[in-house]
């Protein structure tokens, strides 16, 4: 399920699975332009960030955005025919890729509002339900999620910290757990060794960020 999945930087995620799909590219190093689909949970620089969607964007590019950042995304350059503007508990698709969209905010800290209707993603590959949820704390939105894989913050101050995210994850009991969100802005890699650590037995944690 993880075969052809690299977690690039912080929340930066890449699926080569017969489509070419990023998540909230950031720090790309170098010009790939060779994004079938790019997925933005929302507007915060680490996420949405013009330079680095530039690096993997092509002609025809499917941008997926929040509804606030669609009049963004078309003034940098996306025809409004290549923008899916969402919210949050809707069910969409894009150059066949069926996809969910899960609330994603924080319940103590001000970061994330439930207001802005930001979001996460459960993207459809195969037959595989892969959650990718933002930045978020646990919530009664996202405890509800199924999914096989799961994406999740563990950086702490703005998301979830490693022992709230194991939480999480415990409670919707994907397969496999893979962290995020730590590493370059927030977090460090033994957020992500004690969030592997503290996952139930049967729930694989795997670390992708090399």
């Amino acid at each position: 399920m993880l075969e052809n999945i690299e977690v690039l930087c912080h929340s930066s995620i890449k699926m080569s699975k017969g489509k070419v799909i990023y998540i909230d590219p950031y720090n790309i190093n170098q010009n790939y332009n060779d994004a079938d689909i790019i997925f933005i949970t929302h507007s915060h620089f680490d996420h949405y960030s013009e330079a680095d969607i530039e690096k993997v964007k092509k002609a025809d590019t499917i941008i997926v955005v929040p509804e606030d950042l669609y009049s963004k995304a078309k003034n940098d350059g996306f025809a409004e025919e290549n923008i899916v503007s969402v919210i949050p508990n809707q069910n969409y698709s894009a150059k066949e890729i069926s996809f969910e969209t899960v609330p994603a905010y924080n319940v103590n800290k001000q970061f994330h509002p439930k207001t802005n209707n930001w979001v996460g993603y459960i993207i459809n590959i195969d037959g595989v339900r892969y959650y990718v949820s933002g930045d978020t704390d646990m919530n009664e939105d996202n405890k509800k999620v199924k999914c096989d894989v799961a994406f999740v913050p563990v950086g702490g101050t703005y998301t979830m910290t490693a022992s709230e995210a194991a939480d999480l994850v415990n409670i919707i009991n994907p397969k496999y757990a893979v962290p995020i969100h730590y590493g370059s802005i927030v977090g460090t890699k033994e957020d992500a060794n004690k969030f592997v650590n503290s996952l139930n037995s049967g729930i694989e944690g795997e670390i992708l960020m090399k």
